[in-house]
């Protein structure tokens, strides 16, 4: 009989393609028993019958005909069992190399992964798998469509089912060991946001006990799973900590992959690679969009190295804003802005992004005095930003060089009208993004409708709302573009004040 882990070194295959052998019934149960010595430090290992090798060997001639799994396993499960073959030493001198030569190429991308690897946000939704993952420690079938759904609490249990007690157990305390480095316990037990008394009980136990790590880039914890072919399995588990979330790799212990190890040491790559495989999501979110008002003037105005000059000052002053308040780049034509804001685990999303047009709105005020000064001019510089929330379809396109994110739908079409309609920096949201702010929230904005009264003089009606059509002339050429957002109803946010003093 072979071992699981001389199977894996003599065919080169994969522990999740063996599994899925298993489950399709091209390769028998193994026999879980003690390991021979010499074998590692595994508990117990996986023994399958001598002719596994041959069976393997099999799979590999029938997919090089064209045929699919299904059709093999169709085939070989409908045959007679073939009489045991056992491969010649020199055969298996040839299979060992070759294999070894697989497990050490490099890691150039997350495609060369071939271990369980996959990504959660800090709302601990699933943004990223591989193959290996699914089948290994995530158990699902398909990934559901909307970001809550992919709780990783929720599709762990779904996926090997609720009486795997054990698995989840020792999956949960690794997702709480990780997250406790950025969440409290109130807000650990809010991403959970289960029905279910037990779970949040089990969570916010794990959250108790589990030790409290270093705030690094990279951590290695280890936890063991029940395993279809050695009964269970170690694991040496990587967690890696981007801006976007934690990318987590399961590496069977007592295995050395210096490939992976040295790729997520470039971070500038891995991260970029998650980004271009990021699954499309149906997601809650709010959209800024912001626009340089009269920039073809300005250009105009100004020499060319000064203009870009100027450009690239308003971009790197207002980056660590939208960084500060968890905003993410969109794709945006032009010298304008798009940033999205996405559920977060310990603030609100959409007061994150009222709160950064507010500083954005403060911190142009300054630009616009510094180039007064320097070109001696009577010009004012102006942001005119425009807010908006929805819950769209979230993806991801990638050209040559970059990964951008794109949302698709109604929200940053509205968004975009709304900073065409401000004027003069003025920040002007739907009424549906201020009504999903709590009333605490709310009060903290100065909000309203400026009217004209009296032929000219204008009268700000503190929370309140208007249509945009009733505050221009659709029928002048201008405002056709905003026609189609006519009935929206929409505020201008004036102040957004601190918790103890203003704010901007």
């Amino acid at each position: 009989m072979f071992s699981s882990k001389e199977i894996l070194v003599q065919t080169g295959i994969s522990r999740a393609t063996l599994n899925n052998y298993i489950n399709l019934g091209i390769l028998s149960k193994p026999v879980i028993r003690q390991p021979e010595p010499g074998s590692g430090e595994a508990p117990a290992l996986g023994y399958f019958p001598d002719n596994s090798l041959d069976r393997i060997e099999q799979v590999r001639k029938l997919k090089s005909q064209g045929l699919s799994m299904a059709e093999i396993a169709s085939r070989l499960t409908a045959s007679a069992p073939r009489s045991p073959v056992t491969p010649t030493t020199a055969a298996m001198r040839e299979a060992v190399p070759a294999a070894l030569t697989e497990a050490m190429r490099p890691v150039l991308t997350i495609d060369d992964i071939d271990h369980p690897a996959y990504m959660i946000n800090y709302n601990f939704q699933l943004t990223w798998f591989n193959e290996p993952a699914r089948e290994l420690i995530l158990g699902f079938d398909s990934p559901p469509p909307d970001s809550e759904s992919r709780n990783i609490f929720q599709l762990s249990i779904q996926g090997f089912g609720a009486d795997s007690a054990d698995r989840c157990r020792e999956l949960f305390g690794l997702y709480v060991a990780l997250g406790k480095t950025r969440l409290s316990k109130d807000s650990m037990l809010q991403v959970v946001k289960s029905a279910d008394a037990n779970l949040n009980q089990l969570i916010a136990g794990l959250y108790d006990q589990a030790p409290k790590l270093e705030s690094q880039l990279l951590v290695e914890l280890t936890c063991s799973l029940p395993d279809a072919i050695d009964g269970v399995v170690k694991w040496k588990v990587y967690g890696v900590y981007f801006r976007e979330g934690i990318l987590i790799i399961h590496v069977p212990a007592g295995d050395t992959d210096q490939g992976i190890t040295n790729f997520i040491a470039r971070r500038d790559l891995v991260v970029r690679n998650l980004l271009s495989k990021q699954l499309p999501v149906l997601t809650p979110l709010a959209v800024l969009l912001a626009d340089l008002q009269g920039s073809v003037r300005i250009c105009s105005e100004l020499p060319p190295d000064e203009y870009f000059e100027l450009i690239n000052e308003i971009w790197s002053t207002m980056g660590p804003i939208f960084r500060k308040y968890y905003g993410t780049y969109g794709k945006h034509v032009g010298d304008g802005m798009v940033y999205y804001f996405f559920p977060q685990p310990d603030t609100n999303y959409i007061f994150n992004a009222v709160a950064c047009a507010s500083e954005l709105k403060r911190e142009m005020r300054k630009i616009s005095k510094k180039w007064q000064l320097r070109k001696n001019w009577l010009n004012e510089l102006y942001l005119n930003i425009g807010l908006h929330e929805g819950t769209e379809w979230l993806g991801t396109f990638q050209s040559a060089t970059n990964v951008e994110f794109a949302v698709l739908g109604d929200t940053i079409n509205h968004a975009a009208r709304l900073s065409d309609f401000a004027r003069h920096g003025a920040i002007w949201a739907t009424k549906n993004l201020v009504s999903k702010l709590s009333t605490k929230e709310r009060n903290r904005l100065e909000f309203g409708i400026g009217r004209v009264v009296d032929g000219n003089r204008e009268q700000f009606v503190a929370s309140s709302y208007s249509q945009l059509g009733s505050l221009i002339d659709l029928n002048a050429e201008r405002n056709e573009k905003l026609r189609d957002i006519a009935t929206l109803a929409v505020t201008e946010i004036r102040t957004v004040y601190a918790e103890s003093g203003l704010e901007g």
